[in-house]
């Protein structure tokens, strides 16, 4: 038979490692303890102490509980600990302020220069997260998936303040052709 489903005693240990073995007969391997580590069946071999536990295998699968998540790369302080946070973070505050500023010229029915801002912005941000080793939590994503987000986001953001109606300030010619063939 095969030794992991072997008790070893004519079959009364009942074949779990945790239940003793009944009418005094030797326990199987492991049976004694819950790590598998006393004595072998015929009294040779190792006898380690039970109180000693079993190396544990690593695993494979995923914690089912987070402890812990990474910063993102660059995403230490801006500034020195000692600085006020909003010396620390100010890569952040930067790109948003601009951004605040943006809507509000939008809100104040300045939609395409408000725009424009809010998309150099978002340019203003993928520059400082490529050029500056830390921007604190300007710092999201990886470096490269970072720039590339707000790089996209805000050459689409002015590129569409541009060509907005009514009057657009950039004229794409191709772009005409393409509404009047989808939409008229």
């Amino acid at each position: 038979m095969d030794a992991d489903t072997s008790t070893g005693d004519g079959g009364t240990g009942g074949g779990d490692p945790a239940e003793p073995a009944s009418s005094g007969a030797q326990p199987s391997p492991g049976a004694g303890s819950l790590n598998g580590a006393g004595p072998s069946a015929n009294g040779h071999g190792p006898a380690v102490a039970a109180a000693t536990p079993a190396p544990r295998k690593a695993s494979r699968r995923f914690p089912s509980v987070t402890r812990d998540t990474a910063r993102p790369e660059g995403g230490g302080r801006a500034a020195s600990g000692a600085s006020p946070a909003p010396a620390r973070q100010w890569p952040l505050l930067t790109v948003l302020g601009s951004t605040g500023l943006g809507l509000l010229l939008v809100s104040v029915d300045l939609f395409r220069v408000g725009l424009i801002i809010i998309g150099l912005a978002l340019l203003a941000g993928g520059v400082l997260r490529w050029m500056l080793p830390s921007v604190g939590m300007l710092a999201v994503r990886s470096r490269f998936t970072d720039i590339t987000t707000y790089g996209v986001l805000g050459v689409l953001i002015v590129l569409l303040a541009l060509v907005a109606q009514p009057r657009p300030w950039l004229d794409i010619p191709f772009l005409e052709d393409a509404v009047r063939f989808t939409v008229r």
